[in-house]
């Protein structure tokens, strides 16, 4: 996703919580929590399904998945822009890391943790 595309999404959740006078419950503590239980809504989606039938959600499902997704994403996008964060550069960043940890070479192929690579 373009930084643009980011810095829509900060804008609309700033313009969405400023008009209901949310501002003040989206701490970052609060917002943390409200991510995290969004994951585990995602998660549930896929709970008890083999790998096969989580690859192929049917049209419903992928439907629900995708707002799942959308919670997920939004909550990430406040709570950068609470905390100040650049998120577009902080995963740029962190891929500039993880390339270092797990170069190709050794990590190819192979799902080891960096340390045990």
């Amino acid at each position: 996703m373009p930084s643009d595309s980011l810095l829509e999404l900060r804008d609309a959740m700033r313009r969405f919580a400023a008009e209901r006078e949310w501002e003040r419950f989206h701490t970052p503590k609060n917002l943390a929590m409200a991510l995290s239980g969004e994951a585990g809504e995602l998660i549930e989606h896929f709970q008890w399904l083999t790998p096969e039938q989580s690859a192929s959600l049917p049209g419903a499902a992928r439907d629900e998945v995708a707002l799942e997704l959308a919670d997920v994403l939004l909550y990430l996008v406040r709570l950068a822009d609470v905390l100040d964060i650049d998120l577009a550069a902080a995963a740029r960043r962190k891929i500039e890391i993880n390339d270092r940890r797990y170069p190709v070479e050794r990590a190819r192929g192979r799902a080891d943790k960096y340390d045990r690579l």
